[in-house]
């Protein structure tokens, strides 16, 4: 899809006008116009109830008196003024499926008048643009007949913006696109089946990067290295795999100061997760190909800051592999070392994300850090706590904290924070080691990320539980490609 701001009058030829009307017979500034250009045709349409203004109607209108435009889709918004970002994403879906019902080749969109509680014309456009990309995405790669679901002739959109707003609306739009870029890749892989997606084909993914662009290295570590590493609690889940794990390191540099500190992501990539010896239950287990979504989403918000040319220095830290039930996998009560010496008690083999992560977090320290920010579906305590709207949150460091919050304030890709005090770390005692790898039922979010704290002594560190965000099961069953928005978000503002 391609998109382009600029001033639009209403009276020009196009495929279709999008105008806005309100409740209470309330119409839009372009609306306004378009009534008076067509005899009040629009005032006749509210008077007589077909348009109500009602959020998310839409109504499609052809061959309208005295309009140069083909055709006018007329979307309602609710009462004026009282618009969240959560509706006007819901109302551009709407948009964006009406769009594909018709033969439209573009749409010049007045939406851009729409006034957002709190948010900027920037805001406006940004949102407008992810929505419809993730309106459009299709996953077909494995179909047979490639016809697409939701097929549609619109190629443009096209923003009406006064000229003193161009710059913005333009950055928006560009900011937007790398956005959906990086979601687009995040649910490409996250999608993809597992015996395709195993680790080799996501250690793969992290050198084709590294082909985009000459700021981008990747290396590539396989079990024997790992082994040099001391990487012992990563190797002990997947001892019982058949395909080999990998850790994929994918660096970016393009900081001003070559020697500025990186951020660091760190990605959990299981991909695909039976529970080991401790088998997980048949119903749904085909969803186990989603633990590896935070890998997904870190490969994708990398990809797109790269994409975008972020004044910044990256590293992205992507464990990966596979938690099978084979004669050779670990058992509960096994003890493992981890890489920093560490001794964990393995109660749980379906604990494991968290034991590939802290092998991860403790290779992570050795690029001395800004700032670690790991990425994990990692406990079903977290969809509990949270449900399905927003992540969780924990951290060593507020202020990082506080920097997330705000980029998933600013990003509408939700985040709460959870509190990891002390007293958590004493659910982790093990009689026969260091720690033991789970904490029982209570506040298992929370235990889980208490488990790696241990692992971050060292820098500033934050987590992110995104067990409930990351997929949508049902009808609607698919990655969501969260929180790529967050991360870029977050990522950008550090950049500026």
């Amino acid at each position: 899809m391609k998109y382009s701001a600029q001033h639009y009058a209403v009276n020009q030829a196009a495929d279709c006008l999008i105008v806005s009307i309100f409740e209470e017979k309330n119409l839009s500034q372009s609306a306004v116009e378009i009534n008076e250009i067509s005899d009040n045709y629009l005032l006749h349409l509210v008077e007589s109830g077909e348009l109500s203004g009602k959020l998310g109607q839409t109504t499609l209108l052809r061959n309208m008196p005295n309009l140069a435009a083909e055709r006018l889709l007329v979307v309602g918004c609710g009462k004026r003024g009282e618009l969240n970002e959560r509706q006007f994403k819901q109302l551009m879906q709407k948009t964006a499926q009406a769009l594909k019902e018709t033969q439209a080749k573009s749409a010049v969109s007045f939406l851009t008048e729409i006034p957002l509680n709190q948010r900027a014309l920037y805001w406006n456009i940004r949102f407008a643009v992810e929505t419809i990309e993730q309106d459009l995405y299709q996953f077909t790669q494995f179909k047979s007949q490639k016809t697409a679901e939701k097929s549609t002739a619109l190629s443009e959109v096209i923003f009406n913006v006064g000229a003193d707003e161009l710059a913005s609306a333009e950055q928006a739009i560009q900011h937007a696109s790398a956005i959906a870029l990086g979601v687009r890749l995040a649910k490409d892989v996250a999608n993809c089946p597992p015996n395709v997606c195993n680790p080799t084909y996501l250690a793969d993914k992290a050198l084709n990067l590294a082909e985009t662009s000459p700021l981008i290295k990747t290396t590539i570590i396989n079990e024997a290295e790992m082994e040099k590493l001391g990487m012992g609690a990563y190797l002990a889940v997947s001892r019982g795999a058949h395909n080999e794990a990998k850790l994929a390191i994918m660096e970016y540099r393009n900081a001003p100061n070559p020697n500025a500190k990186p951020i660091v992501l760190v990605g959990k990539g299981l991909t695909f997760d039976a529970g080991g010896i401790s088998l997980k239950p048949a119903a749904d287990m085909d969803e186990m190909k989603y633990d590896m979504c935070g890998a997904a989403s870190v490969i994708g918000a990398f990809a797109a800051a790269a994409k975008a040319k972020l004044p910044i220095n990256l590293t992205a830290i992507v464990p990966t592999c596979e938690n099978m039930p084979d004669a050779a996998a670990s058992k509960p009560g096994d003890v493992v070392t981890a890489m920093n010496g560490t001794t964990i008690e393995i109660l749980n083999t379906d604990a494991e994300g968290r034991l590939i992560l802290c092998d991860a977090l403790s290779h992570a320290e050795q690029f001395k850090p800004a700032a670690v920010v790991d990425v994990a579906t990692l406990t079903g305590a977290c969809i509990i706590a949270l449900g399905h709207v927003a992540s969780g949150l924990l951290t060593n460091t507020q202020e990082l904290a506080d920097e997330i919050l705000a980029a998933s304030r600013q990003s509408g890709d939700k985040a709460w924070q959870l509190p990891l005090f002390a007293e958590y770390r004493e659910q982790l005692k093990s009689n026969f080691a260091d720690l033991q790898n789970i904490g029982g039922r209570p506040a298992g979010t929370i235990t889980a990320a208490a488990f790696l704290s241990h692992f971050t002594e060292n820098y500033p560190w934050a987590h992110l539980d995104i067990a409930g965000t990351a997929w949508k099961s049902g009808k609607e069953k698919g990655a969501t490609g969260r929180p790529v928005p967050l991360l870029l978000q977050f990522l950008r503002n550090r950049a500026e």
